[in-house]
């Protein structure tokens, strides 16, 4: 199965990871690690998570406050935002309108 993140969630992916770098040397490498984690889950699992609406659902990191959301479409997982938890709830909606370029930033 592939995954795509939309352009902004790459950004927010790789905005956190290089924060939590920052902050503590290989945290940035541990969070970016958790992530690929849950993408292998996902491409075996792809309906877990809590439903958000018909289509998104949000499943958690561990470790992180963060989760990602993301819809499943065909053979495809797209991750909409790697939001934080406890900020911001539902920023990410008016993205799913946004059919803009979509990153293939992790093939798994």
């Amino acid at each position: 199965m592939k995954v795509e993140f939309f352009p902004d969630a790459a950004d927010e992916l790789l905005d956190a990871a290089a924060i939590y770098e920052s902050d503590v040397r290989g945290l940035g490498h541990d969070f970016m690690l958790e992530v690929e984690r849950v993408i292998a889950v996902l491409t075996k699992l792809p309906y877990l998570g809590e439903m958000l609406d018909d289509v998104h659902r949000r499943i958690p990191l561990r470790r992180f406050p963060y989760a990602l959301i993301f819809r499943h479409d065909a053979n495809v997982i797209r991750v909409v935002a790697v939001a934080h938890c406890r900020r911001r709830p539902r920023y990410w909606a008016p993205r799913v309108h946004d059919r803009g370029g979509i990153v293939d930033l992790m093939p798994v």
